[in-house]
């Protein structure tokens, strides 16, 4: 078989392994989003159970990058330390955002990750219980049902949350709804497999974000592109009020 056979045959497998994700995860019942434009911060209302987007940086910024992420995903988990990190160095010029596109028919407890997030948000600390389920994605991801609640309780402790509140929470329609219209926008973009970065709606490919110099280079060229202004974060670093880094 040569080379170019099989090329074309990899590129049909890994068609259809990200339309059988897609179709997967599906929700039974779309979520209208007409009135959203997914490429920008979605404030709360009915349809995401009140609950908006989780932002980290500048809420205002012209330049959204966006992630699509699994709790259980191995990839994710290994990314997740890093993005932050870029996502906290240039605060001052994105805003960064965390959608769930948990994959149950891959990871088991995708969606009970997410929830508790989710349901951490609630009680104002959404971000460090998204940082602390990646960190211990190998304490939880093979629990059943109870441990797992269990688990997600002692995480809620941990970081000094009402436990018995956010396992509540977790089943609660709002949380549910917001974990559903995520899912919504994933289905909208044809999002296969995780993680999945957009910036301004425009996918971000892993060539560009798998590398912290090359997602930083992305950022400055993209964020001066939009802009017109050098990013904050590359004048500081450089110690200089504009131009590129070198």
């Amino acid at each position: 078989m040569s080379k170019k056979t099989w090329i074309i045959l990899i590129a049909v497998v890994v068609g259809f392994a990200g339309l059988f994700i897609w179709l997967a995860n599906k929700p039974a019942n779309k979520i209208d989003l007409s009135p959203y434009n997914i490429a920008e911060i979605i404030p709360p209302s009915a349809d995401n159970g009140e609950i908006g987007d989780h932002v980290l940086g500048n809420p205002d910024s012209k330049v959204v990058l966006v992630e699509y992420g699994d709790f259980q995903c191995p990839m994710c988990s290994s990314v997740a330390s890093r993005i932050k990190a870029i996502a906290e160095l240039y605060k001052e010029d994105i805003a960064f955002v965390f959608r769930n596109f948990p994959l149950p028919n891959m990871h088991q407890n995708a969606k009970a990750a997410a929830a508790a997030a989710e349901a951490a948000g609630l009680q104002g600390k959404y971000w460090e219980m998204n940082e602390y389920i990646y960190k211990n994605q190998s304490s939880w991801s093979s629990l059943r049902s109870s441990s797992r609640n269990n688990w997600f309780a002692g995480a809620a402790t941990a970081l000094g949350l009402d436990s018995d509140r956010l396992i509540t929470d977790m089943t609660s329609d709002a949380v549910t709804q917001k974990i559903n219209f995520d899912l919504s926008i994933a289905t909208e973009i044809q999002a296969a497999g995780t993680p999945v970065f957009y910036l301004n709606g425009e996918v971000v490919e892993i060539e560009t974000w798998e590398q912290d110099t090359s997602l930083k280079s992305f950022l400055n060229e993209k964020i001066k592109e939009i802009t017109g202004e050098p990013a904050k974060a590359e004048t500081k670093s450089t110690g200089t009020t504009g131009g590129t880094q070198q």
